[in-house]
């Protein structure tokens, strides 16, 4: 079978294999056990990815339920080809590095488009973003652990906050290499000797 499994899709494997759920419920466990911050999840993607796990037989319902005038809630449970599939597909995730293409990336490699200056300010401005973004999961780490999260839970978020802490230092250090000097460059289209500020 080729490997139909997204993070989203493995993310939902992950949850069924502790316990059959349905999808409101497994959108609930993404948020308060931060699985959000680590894999996409789209309006209406968790849903979609559901039907198409069920489809492929890596998963089946067990139960459907109706309460009052509430749609009908249909619990589903991982099979044993799920199982294979999602240990399968994990082992793939972590053995083998693959490129990914990171927005900021991208924008460093153009970074001599804007005037030093410009840059500099933009990235001091993404270093604020970053230092809150981090503030934020070190709050929701504390405060699964505080409720008795195994780590083992938590190691994505520590991961994904390794990443954020390492980009501010490396923002930081860019910009203050800029607005030191010690990087410098002349963006296209300006004559020698212009000056860059704004």
């Amino acid at each position: 079978m080729a490997r139909p499994l997204t993070p989203l899709g493995l993310a939902v494997l992950r949850l069924l294999h502790d316990e059959p759920m349905h999808p409101y419920e497994m959108q609930q466990r993404i948020r308060d056990q931060a699985i959000d911050r680590v894999v996409k999840v789209a309006h209406g993607s968790l849903y979609h990815t559901v039907e198409r796990l069920a489809g492929l037989g890596l998963i089946e319902p067990v139960e459907t339920t109706r309460e009052g005038r509430r749609p009908e809630r249909t619990v589903y449970a991982i099979t044993e080809h799920g199982r294979d599939e999602a240990n399968s597909r994990l082992r793939d995730f972590i053995r083998r590095p693959t490129r990914e293409y990171p927005v900021l990336g991208m924008a460093l490699s153009f970074l001599a488009m804007l005037p030093p200056d410009d840059a500099a300010q933009l990235l001091d401005r993404r270093t604020v973003a970053l230092e809150a973004e981090l503030a934020a999961h070190d709050i929701v780490v504390d405060g699964l652990t505080k409720q008795g999260l195994p780590r083992i839970h938590l190691v994505e978020v520590e991961y994904f906050n390794a990443q954020l802490r390492s980009e501010l230092e490396y923002v930081r250090a860019l910009s203050e290499d800029i607005k030191s000097g010690r990087l410098t460059w002349r963006p296209p289209g300006r004559p020698n000797g212009e000056n860059n500020d704004r």
